[in-house]
């Protein structure tokens, strides 16, 4: 507990306002919130996000994973997911870090590390453990490099390939692996998300997409769904959706043409997934971010 209030502490002391914050520490970004948030959709990347203060939930397809105090989120695709902060008060901000994974330094510990009984399984994109203590040690001393200019570009690489260990031998161990992996099913779904990420905006079936990446159609189906949470299909309907909806907050397009740039061919059947996603018309949604652009914080 000592140990995670420190971690808190030190974010505390370097984030005085809502919102995500880079750090001198490439890689490492803090984020605070002093409110509840309302579920807001997000890609998330290959990523350690741990929670220091506060809590929050992140949905993923039909899976829902919550984040308290010590505990931590591994993510090992670019995801499509909700998330929300559900406890925050301005006295008791929620605090948390995430750190990007560097898949040159982790694929030369994964080498070294040995595999965990299960590696080669096919296991979700993403998961919520609880901090063993020296993993939340192993962030500390990363972070407290933050007051340590000098020292940090030394120390700065051998703490988190310190932390990249903790997750290899961990519970996570397997699934981190998938980050790295070149072979086998769990190869061929990071191609697919990949590929799907990639075009995005085009009409493509089941079968071409199984075909591109070197499976059967219902091979795809089967461990794509295990690794997602969703079928093809609907990750690439909430990238669309996502893509859209930045569209038309940062350049300032209608709706219709929104529509039609990331793939359909409707606007009507997109004005309504559109709302089943977000929960709210597009142009309702859209004047409700630029009037409170903090809503869109901690998702």
């Amino acid at each position: 507990m000592e140990t995670l209030q420190a971690i808190a502490g030190i974010i505390a002391d370097h984030v005085s306002t809502d919102g995500f914050h880079a750090t001198p520490i490439e890689r490492l970004t803090f984020a605070r919130s002093s409110t509840v948030t309302m579920p807001m959709p997000s890609v998330y990347r290959p990523q350690l996000c741990l929670v220091a203060q506060g809590s929050k939930e992140v949905a993923l397809g039909d899976r829902v994973f919550t984040y308290a105090p010590g505990r931590y989120g591994v993510v090992t695709y670019d995801l499509p997911a909700v998330g929300h902060v559900i406890e925050a008060t301005p006295d008791t901000p929620y605090l948390c870090l995430y750190l990007d994974f560097d898949p040159v330094m982790l694929g030369e510990l994964a080498a070294r590390v040995p595999a965990p009984p299960d590696a080669s399984s096919t296991a979700i994109g993403k998961t919520v453990s609880d901090a063993s203590p020296a993993l939340l040690d192993a962030v500390l001393r990363l972070l407290r490099l933050l007051d340590d200019p000098a020292a940090r570009p030394v120390l700065g690489p051998l703490a988190e390939q310190e932390i990249l260990y903790h997750l290899l031998a961990g519970p996570d161990g397997a699934r981190m692996r998938h980050i790295t992996a070149s072979q086998g099913r769990v190869a061929q779904v990071g191609r697919a998300i990949a590929w799907i990420g990639k075009n995005s905006r085009t009409r493509f079936s089941i079968a071409e997409l199984a075909a591109e990446v070197g499976m059967s159609a219902s091979s795809l189906h089967e461990h794509f769904r295990a690794v997602t949470a969703m079928t093809p299909l609907q990750f690439q309907k909430q990238l669309r959706l996502q893509d859209a909806r930045s569209l038309m907050l940062i350049e300032n397009i209608d709706v219709a043409t929104a529509a039609l740039r990331v793939g359909y061919e409707s606007p009507s059947q997109f004005s309504r997934e559109y709302r089943r996603l977000f929960g709210e018309p597009p142009v309702r949604d859209i004047a409700r971010l630029r009037a409170a652009p903090g809503l869109a914080v901690m998702s």
